[in-house]
């Protein structure tokens, strides 16, 4: 009965604030559980958005974390369309668009983050478009079957994954796709020159077009449609409609005007928290998309913008606002599908932090596993179309193992053999 006066109030209406939910019930709150949407959708989950759903394999109820239904028997309040526009830490206070407050006890913040925007002229145009919400995919849905119909082009402004999914959703369409991307490969900063060059294969043999080592200068309309883009090198492509696939940036204005610590922008930025999701202010969380964490097993703060964060950090961090002994120390992990290739990555290792890369299987038929390691310790692993052995990565990633790497690329050796 000591939780029934108390006051739960999560902010964001993603699939880490609905599972923080679900999880504060789940482990017996009894108090107060408010979760606080700035969008009018019950919430949803975003992967569908450049994958099944984009390409029309899913139906739109399937994105949604839980029944509509579902928060009124769990007893959770909703605001939807109501975003929480000022966090007032002495008085333990949220005031909503609407002008209402709402009172917490604890809080969780789960405002994830919002496309980067092209800073270039003719970005008002109306066939430009970012890919984040489910009116976003929704719209762009239909922009793509258009375009597929009368073949048309899309330019896409980034070769990150959305970019890359976006890009293999336009095609099954029929749609003109050209990339343009900085970078000499995709994914350059995630995967490095070794594997980026594996989906610049990809691509072109399903016909889309990049122009690498450019960014787009200006996108050129006339009417308030598209007509094209043009590069830093000088170059004009056709377009009639354009993707930014740029990134993404963490939603911090309410925390910061709330003088909560930041993490370092440098970093990749977000709301600074230790390894239970606490932020400086010893009553407010953070979790998903938006939280830097410092994280036990990686010993670095680590900001992390996949569906597996959003999945497994909200229960965590509603089990920190219960007072359970929380260290959040999951092994980062991401999938994508790109045409028939899918793959899984877990582990972190960005440009720098590695000097070896150590294959196992066929690359040239795109069925293999690639492991990155630093002075033999492995720190991240990606099976491509290779299933069923994301938990041995995982264990030898969590164990610090330095395996062999003769017997990392032999794919006769198992990898759970490799534990020992």
């Amino acid at each position: 009965m000591v939780d029934a006066h108390r006051t739960f109030v999560i902010v964001g209406g993603g699939l880490a604030g609905a599972k923080a939910a679900e999880t504060l019930r789940s482990e017996g709150f009894t108090g107060r559980v408010i979760l606080i949407c700035d969008e009018r959708e019950h919430p949803y989950e975003r992967p569908p958005l450049s994958k099944g759903y984009l390409i029309g394999n899913e139906e739109r109820d399937s994105v949604f974390v839980h029944e509509p239904s579902w928060y009124a028997q769990a007893n959770i309040e909703l605001h939807l369309g109501q975003p929480a526009v000022h966090l007032d830490r002495a008085a333990k206070s949220l005031r909503l668009g609407d002008g209402t407050s709402v009172h917490y006890d604890r809080l969780l913040l789960a405002t994830g983050a919002e496309p980067r925007r092209l800073d270039v002229p003719g970005t008002d145009l109306a066939g430009v478009h970012h890919l984040r919400r489910l009116a976003h995919a929704e719209r762009l849905r239909g922009v793509l079957a258009s375009l597929g119909r009368d073949n048309g082009h899309l330019v896409i402004a980034g070769a990150g994954w959305i970019g890359l999914e976006v890009a293999a959703a336009a095609r099954s369409y029929g749609a003109e796709v050209t990339v343009v991307e900085s970078e000499p490969t995709p994914l350059h900063t995630v995967l490095g020159p070794e594997l980026g060059a594996l989906f610049t294969d990809l691509h072109r043999e399903h016909g889309v077009r990049f122009h690498f080592g450019s960014r787009l200068t200006e996108i050129v309309g006339q009417d308030g449609l598209v007509l094209a883009v043009r590069t830093d090198d000088g170059e004009e492509h056709p377009a009639h409609d354009v993707l930014a696939a740029i990134g993404a940036a963490p939603r911090t204005s309410l925390a910061e005007g709330a003088g909560l610590e930041l993490a370092d922008r440098t970093g990749g930025g977000g709301i600074a928290v230790d390894a239970a999701l606490r932020t400086s202010d010893p009553d407010i969380f953070a979790a998903g998309d938006v939280a830097a964490a410092e994280h036990p097993l990686l010993d670095s703060r680590l900001r992390v913008e996949h569906w597996a964060n959003a999945l497994n950090s909200g229960p965590a961090a509603a089990r920190a606002m219960l007072d359970q002994d929380v260290s959040y120390d999951r092994v980062p992990y991401f999938f994508s599908d790109q045409y028939d290739v899918g793959l899984e990555y877990s582990g972190y290792a960005p440009p720098g932090s590695y000097d070896q890369v150590v294959c196992r299987g066929d690359v040239s038929k795109r069925e293999f596993i690639a492991f990155w390691l630093k002075e033999g310790r492995l720190l991240a692993g990606m099976n491509v179309n290779v299933w069923d052995v994301t938990d041995p990565i995982q264990q030898l990633i969590r164990t610090g193992a330095h395996p062999d790497p003769e017997a990392l690329a032999d794919p006769g050796v198992p990898l759970a053999s490799l534990l020992q």
